[in-house]
């Protein structure tokens, strides 16, 4: 099976272009549910023609993963995982019949977004101000950005500088599953922009063929990790703390943009959700700031 899960993170970031990130953790789970399915003497590809061990397997993983006392989150995603790759074991034709149901996924109550208040905003795109490194005129030119458009981290940092439209107000992305959204954004946001890749990122530039909006100090693509870090950096500077994160400014975009009186469906376009029910989650929160 360990080829049909190399196959199957092929596909994922061919065809829905998982982050490096989401990969890795899929690689994990599938390791692990493939070494229980090889301890149990399922080996190899899982036996159409014996439902019953197919499903004493499934079973049996799933309870191997209660008893190691994980978090009914954690659980969750290892079920996910596990469910996802059946799936495309079924489509290969590797496996006959589906087997995903086999799999229950625990209750999981997802907690409520963490947010900023505006004020709180304010002070952090303010941060980088106060210092005058290449390095600081891109981290401001970041977090206006993200706070303007309410980017996952790993989609800001996939941006490449052709994805700004500075005329047209406008930020290209490919979220979840290669799907295309266009963002607005405000002419001084974009404006921003305009002067970190004119007059900024040639000084963090290496490399004349680099695509890459964001760079990082060796002139390539600045990482995800790297990112959060920054942020973090800023957190502390501000003294904010813990509390603020990458997705909590995505969150605080949501919010803001809800308490100000946009609706909920051009949020969610915004947002790249492919279920209102997941915007949802923001009307309180936005009801409470």
């Amino acid at each position: 099976m360990e080829e049909d899960v190399k196959a199957f993170l092929e596909h994922l970031a061919a065809q829905r272009k998982y982050s490096p990130n989401t990969l890795a953790a899929y690689r994990n789970d599938l390791s692990q549910l493939v070494a229980y399915l090889k301890s149990g003497g399922v080996v190899g590809e899982i036996n159409p023609a014996e439902p019953d061990l197919s499903a004493g397997a499934l079973a049996g993983y799933l309870r191997s993963l209660k008893e190691r006392k994980y978090r009914p989150s954690t659980v969750a995603r290892k079920v996910a995982a596990a469910k996802l790759f059946l799936k495309f074991m079924v489509e290969r034709g590797r496996v006959r019949g589906d087997l995903a149901p086999l799999l229950s996924s625990p209750q999981v109550s997802k907690p409520r977004p963490s947010t900023l208040s505006v004020s709180e905003v304010r002070r952090l795109l303010a941060a980088p101000s106060k210092l005058s490194t290449s390095e600081a005129k891109r981290d401001k030119a970041m977090l206006e950005l993200l706070y303007a458009t309410g980017l996952r981290a790993s989609e800001l940092m996939a941006l490449n500088v052709t994805d700004i439209d500075i005329r047209g107000n406008t930020v290209r992305c490919v979220s979840r599953g290669s799907k295309l959204r266009v963002i607005p954004i405000e002419r001084h946001v974009a404006k921003m922009v305009k002067e970190y890749i004119d007059h900024v990122r040639p000084e963090l530039l290496s490399h004349e063929d680099e695509l890459a909006l964001f760079l990082n100090r060796r002139g390539d693509r600045l990482t995800r990790q790297g990112f959060w870090q920054i942020v973090q950096g800023y957190a502390d500077r501000t003294g904010l703390g813990g509390k603020v994160t990458p997705r909590s400014l995505r969150h605080s975009f949501a919010a803001h943009r809800l308490k100000s009186g946009a609706d909920l469906e051009s949020v969610q376009a915004l947002l790249g959700h492919a279920h209102i029910s997941t915007t949802k989650a923001y009307l309180q929160v936005a009801a409470d700031s």
